[in-house]
C-alpha cells in the first residue's frame, strides 16, 4: 500500500451524495478514492492553468499585452471554423 495523508474535509451535501453514488455505482472504490481523483484532476488542472499563465506571460513579454479585440478576433475566428457535431450552430452569439 502506498503511503497516504489522512485528512479531514467538509464538502458540500450534493458533492457527498455524488461521491457516494460514484461508489455505489461501482464507478469508485470508496469514497476517498473518488475525492482522491478529483484531487488529482485538480492539481493537473492548476499545473495547466499555471503553464498556461507562464506561455502567456513569455509571448506577451516578446510581442506585447493581448488586446481584447485581438481575443474576440480570436474567438470569432475560431467560432467560424468550428464543426458543429450536435445541434445547431448558434447565429449572432458573440
Amino acid at each position: 500500500m502506498t503511503d497516504k495523508d489522512k485528512l479531514s474535509v467538509t464538502v458540500d451535501p450534493d458533492v457527498a451524495a455524488a461521491a457516494r453514488a460514484a461508489v455505489s455505482s461501482g464507478r469508485a472504490g470508496s469514497v476517498s478514492a473518488w475525492v482522491n481523483q478529483a484531487l488529482h484532476r485538480q492539481v493537473d488542472h492548476e499545473r495547466r492553468l499555471d503553464g498556461l499563465e507562464r506561455f502567456v506571460a513569455a509571448y506577451e513579454a516578446e510581442n506585447g499585452i493581448i488586446t481584447d479585440e485581438e481575443m474576440s478576433d480570436a474567438a470569432r475566428s475560431a467560432r467560424a471554423g468550428a464543426i458543429v457535431v450536435r445541434g445547431k450552430r448558434s447565429h449572432g452569439a458573440a
